[in-house]
């Protein structure tokens, strides 16, 4: 071989090793950033940083997690305040498109505001979306046995094709890796702390920071909190919310004279329906074609435990109210639609079925289930779907409380049955500098920020680092459908 070549070689190595991206490389540029209805723009910053899909491997690939940083309009920002969005699989950067824009926007007169994607969910890279949807039958009575066995082959063709095909490594998608991606982004931002403000879900990555990375943390907002060990739902607090519901409707004087008893009205259209389902004829919205549809008492269960605790809660009345007259045609489309839908994010499902449960958990959901209208069904499909997954289970010791002196502040609605107030309580007795905001009559999502001004308030005051003075407030009451 010549000089040339040798010397040509060289570079071209030179340049390959110069290329390769490294873990904690940070990349932001400027970026517009615009509502989903288009009334509003914004100057912004777009952000990208790399990092390990898995640290617990010397060879893992590296991942894109994506952000867009608001900068503050203080003169001497705090910390910046870094969104963590719920569901598992939930975007910050959407949730920022949308109606909690102007609270993203005020939070700038403390500091940043950094909307933030999780891995595997919204602008980060891989987003590991399943691409797979639900084939149900829709002449056979459906159950809950054979929607697990239709969504764990469902699953598996997602785990195959993103770590067979796409090599993505799915044990990296839990909890605690995310919980490091946020110490990685506050180091590749070069600032001390960071301020947590979280939802749902994002209130138990939240905890998995706070205890993995306790020095980094400034202050903390966990808005319907979702605890270590509070990934499976108990039954009691669905019964206790639904209890709650129908002492609403009777006290409602437009429809508690028609509908005194609701738990009595569910229980009689749950006992029709199981023993007799019916079939329902709708015209399919995709094929403008006559369908028959088959609906039972595993149907409006689920559709219960799929919308309770919602704004969709305020439809229950109307739907019970109809199916005891006979009318099942919103159970039948309803049933259609979930029958073909996408069965969600393969990050959605690793991180649930590695944050599991303990075992005095799970003891306590079997019990509690044999004396509620609903079961367990609120945590449909979990854990049954999980085998299909093979998530690494995180372990008791993730699920442990965990013991702090980090300032947070908790929100919670009364009529929030997803992340009721108990399970703020629980898990607030180990944080020693703490406060709690409980909103009347708010259920999980929107609510628990927007259903009054006085909750942007609390918020304001507490990363300022001030007394929340008011703790106890009213939303407007539940309007139900007539």
């Amino acid at each position: 071989m010549s000089m040339y070549k040798c010397v040509l070689c060289i570079l071209l190595f030179t340049t390959l090793v110069i290329a390769q991206p490294k873990s904690g490389t940070l990349k932001i540029k400027p970026y517009t950033f615009e509502t989903n209805n288009k009334k509003e723009k914004v100057d912004a910053e777009f952000g990208t940083l790399l990092v390990p899909e898995n640290r617990s491997d010397p060879e893992s690939n590296l991942i894109e997690l994506a952000f867009v940083r608001f900068k503050s309009t203080a003169k001497n920002p705090g910390p910046p305040i870094v969104y963590l969005a719920g569901g598992p699989g939930g975007s910050g950067i959407g949730t920022a498109r949308g109606s909690r824009f102007p609270l993203f926007m005020a939070l700038r007169e403390i500091a940043d505001v950094i909307a933030f994607d999780q891995r595997g969910t919204g602008f980060s890279k891989p987003n590991i979306t399943c691409l797979d949807r639900l084939a149900l039958p829709l002449d056979v009575a459906p159950t809950r046995e054979a929607a697990i066995k239709e969504l764990r082959e469902n699953a598996k063709d997602c785990a195959f094709y993103w770590h067979n095909i796409q090599r993505v490594d799915l044990s990296g998608y839990n909890t605690n890796e995310s919980a490091d991606d946020l110490e990685d982004l506050r180091r590749a931002l070069g600032v001390e702390q960071i301020s947590l403000w979280s939802i749902s879900y994002g209130t138990h990555l939240a905890f998995a920071t706070m205890r993995r990375h306790p020095q980094s943390i400034h202050r903390a907002i966990l808005a319907g909190t979702e605890g270590p060990d509070h990934t499976y739902k108990l039954p009691g607090n669905i019964q206790k919310h639904l209890e709650d519901l129908a002492a609403l409707i009777k006290a409602d004087s437009q429809i508690g004279k028609e509908i005194p008893d609701f738990l009595g009205l569910m229980k009689s259209v749950f006992d029709r329906l199981e023993a007799q389902p019916q079939t329902v004829e709708i015209t399919d919205p995709q094929t403008k074609l006559k369908v028959k549809v088959i609906v039972n008492k595993f149907v409006i269960q689920y559709i219960v435990a799929n919308n309770i605790g919602t704004t969709e809660t305020a439809d229950f009345p109307a739907l019970f109210y109809r199916a005891s007259k006979g009318d099942f045609t919103n159970l039948a489309e309803f049933w259609l639609s979930q029958s073909r839908s996408g069965i969600g994010s393969a990050m959605s499902y690793m991180m649930d079925c590695a944050s599991g449960q303990t075992a005095a958990r799970r003891d306590l959901i079997e019990r509690e289930a044999k004396d509620t209208l609903l079961g367990d069904l609120f945590n449909f499909p979990f854990p049954d779907v999980c085998t299909a997954w093979n998530a690494p289970d995180l372990g008791d010791s993730f699920r442990a409380p965990v013991r702090s002196d980090i300032p947070v502040l908790f929100i919670s609605g009364t009529l929030d049955a997803r992340t009721p107030i108990s399970n703020a309580e629980e898990y607030r007795k180990g944080f020693s500098n703490s406060t709690h905001i409980i909103i009347e009559n708010a259920v999980h999502s929107d609510p628990l920020f927007l259903s009054s001004p006085k909750i942007k308030e609390g918020m304001m005051e507490f990363l300022r680092g001030q007394p929340v003075t008011t703790t106890k407030i009213a939303a407007p009451p539940m309007k139900f459908v007539l």
